[in-house]
């Protein structure tokens, strides 16, 4: 059985309250390739900590159908497309994905497939959407 929505929104809440789950994730990105560790050269780590708590939120509102967070979106979608102020390369986005889906897996006590795969989805309709928009 799939898990849904609820059950990924669980999962990221789990990992939030296990302290250094965002560290982690960055640990995690920033060895993925020499160029996204450069983009967060000189990084105000609180603030971009908080931004990607609240990113990942409004990812996985919007993954779930949900269209109040459609503005949101296409905020962040400007902010990283190729002419935002914090331009990613599309072909990174898969780093983030990976980053993100390890981090969970190692924070999620409740972890495991049928979360893994769910977890993809929401995170792959996201990066589709700031690829495909802006």
């Amino acid at each position: 059985m799939a898990a849904t929505t609820e059950e990924v929104q669980g999962s990221y809440g789990r990992c939030l309250r296990s302290k250094g789950f965002i560290s982690r994730f960055y640990e995690l990105l920033l060895e993925k390739d020499p160029r996204v560790a450069k983009m967060f050269e000189g990084t105000n780590w609180s603030q971009q900590n908080k931004a990607l708590r609240r990113g990942i939120s409004i990812a996985l509102t919007f993954a779930g159908g949900s269209s109040i967070v459609e503005r949101s979106m296409n905020e962040m979608a400007l902010v990283h497309s190729r002419k935002g102020r914090a331009p990613v390369d599309p072909q990174l986005y898969v780093h983030w994905r990976e980053s993100l889906l390890q981090a969970v897996a190692e924070f999620d006590p409740r972890f495991n497939n049928e979360l893994r795969d769910a977890w993809a989805e929401a995170l792959k309709a996201t990066t589709d959407y700031f690829t495909k928009s802006f």
